[in-house]
Order: structure tokens, then C-alpha cells, then sequence
């Protein structure tokens, strides 16, 4: 698959994505997030990819959208979609394998939006991060009001709208934006480990628990939750991950799945 705006290479089970416009500090465009879309999914139909990891290269995560996407748009339809609502990151996600991202420098705007529905976010030490819509007077997108909320409280995420402001590591670890916060030169490591423990992990039923986790975060009916929990449960006890569980605990010895 030939790329022209992301570099990706595997490393066991775990599949790799590098936003790679480092001269633009990775700013987003179409074509870079119509790679990134096709590879997710071409990973999610390989059996040997168990998890995924989205990192930046140079100084910077995602310092946001390219301007000069907003100035064609503006000179040929203001009414019309942007590319990143037509751009089904969100939903790709949550319905993928894990995704985590590592995330340094500047996370603005959709480079803090692309993060939000991955399944764990690592910060480096001395990354800033930033919803910044209403600074260029636009308003989140991508289901950022709903995802930011539900990560931050909607307090935290209310102030990080309306204001814009920078959020530095500490702070967005302290408010629930990121799992951890490590030294720059431990990230890639340290998401990798990460991915590479979610990935050897069976993935049928990780993928099970996914969608569990989406469905029931926002429903209020407890009874239909636990109907969901038991019928993704029984699907689970018929899968070869359940027996192989099972039988590594009576030999003593550590599960192998996905073979």
C-alpha cells in the first residue's frame, strides 16, 4: 500500500502509523486522513495485526487542520461538509482493534480530535494539547463534544471548548485526557508495550468488549446493558481463546492466543 502523507511499517502483532508532514508539524489534510483510514482498515481484515499505534514524526503529534484546507473551502462552498466530518475517522475506531496513540509536541484542534476515540492516549513530557475550534470560529467535530466530555467530565470539557486554551501533559493527565505521561525518548516505547499487551490479548474478544464499552457508556437502561454483557459472553465462552484460557490455567503456563 503506497503512502504519501503517513509511514507504516509492523512490529509483531501491533501495526504502526507516523503522520509524516513533519515540516507542517503533521497538519491534518484529506489525503493524509484517507491513508490513515485505509490502512486502519486494511489492518483490521489482517488476522496477524492485533492493535495499532498512531504517532507523529518530527516535533509535533498533529498541530490541527492545514489552513490552506480552510481557505479553498471557504472560495468554494462554506456550507459544505468539511473534510474531516466526511472523514469516518470516529467511527472506523471504535468499531477497530486497539488503537493507541502517543502523542508529543502539539496535539490541536483534529490532531486532538483523531485521539479521542482511540482506545488509550500516552502523552510525552512536555506535550500541550489543544481543542481549539473556537479559535479559527468553529465549533469540535468528529463526536469531540460528546468523546472529549466523556473522557474529562463535562466541566473540564466545557472549559477546554469554550476557551480553547493549551492543556500542558500534567494537566490532561490529571483530568483523565491521557492514561500516562512519559519522557519523550520513552513514548514510542511505552505506546508500543501497550499495543503490543492489547494485541497478544484474544482479539475476537476484545473487539466484543469494544463494543460493549461504546453501547452501554451513555445507556440508561441497566437492564439492557447486562442483556448485551450476556449475549457478547455467551459468544464468548464458544471461541478457542475461552478453552485455550482454561486449559493454560489447569497446565499452569501462560495462554496463547491468536494463533
Amino acid at each position: 500500500m503506497s503512502h504519501q502523507e503517513i509511514l507504516t511499517e509492523t512490529i509483531g502483532r501491533v501495526g504502526v502509523i507516523r503522520l509524516n508532514r513533519p515540516e507542517k508539524l503533521n497538519a491534518w489534510t484529506p489525503r493524509m486522513g484517507h491513508e490513515m483510514g485505509e490502512q486502519v482498515g486494511a489492518w483490521n481484515d489482517d488476522d496477524g495485526i492485533g492493535a495499532i499505534v498512531i504517532a507523529g514524526e518530527g516535533r509535533a503529534f498533529c498541530a490541527g487542520a492545514d489552513i490552506d484546507g480552510f481557505n479553498q473551502r471557504l472560495a468554494e462552498d462554506p456550507d459544505a461538509r468539511t473534510p474531516a466530518a466526511r472523514f469516518n475517522w470516529t467511527s472506523l475506531v471504535r468499531d477497530s482493534k486497539p488503537v493507541v496513540a502517543a502523542m508529543h509536541g502539539y496535539a490541536v484542534g483534529v490532531g486532538l480530535t483523531l485521539a479521542l476515540p482511540c482506545d488509550v492516549r500516552i502523552a510525552a513530557e512536555g506535550a500541550r494539547f489543544s481543542i481549539r475550534f473556537v479559535k479559527v470560529g468553529l465549533v469540535p467535530e468528529l463526536g469531540s463534544t460528546r468523546l472529549l466530555a466523556q473522557l474529562v467530565g463535562l466541566g473540564h470539557a466545557t472549559d477546554m471548548c469554550l476557551s480553547g486554551r493549551m492543556l500542558p501533559a500534567d494537566e490532561a493527565y490529571r483530568v483523565g485526557l491521557v492514561s500516562a505521561v512519559v519522557p519523550q525518548e520513552e513514548l514510542f516505547a511505552t505506546a508500543l508495550a501497550k499495543a503490543d499487551e492489547l494485541a497478544n490479548n484474544p482479539t475476537p474478544v476484545v473487539r466484543k468488549i469494544k463494543t460493549l464499552l461504546r453501547d452501554n457508556v451513555s445507556e440508561p437502561d441497566l437492564g439492557l446493558v447486562m442483556e448485551r454483557e450476556g449475549a457478547r459472553d455467551r459468544e464468548s465462552r464458544r471461541l478457542p481463546s475461552h478453552s485455550e484460557a482454561i486449559a493454560a490455567f489447569l497446565e499452569k503456563r501462560q495462554p496463547v492466543f491468536n494463533r
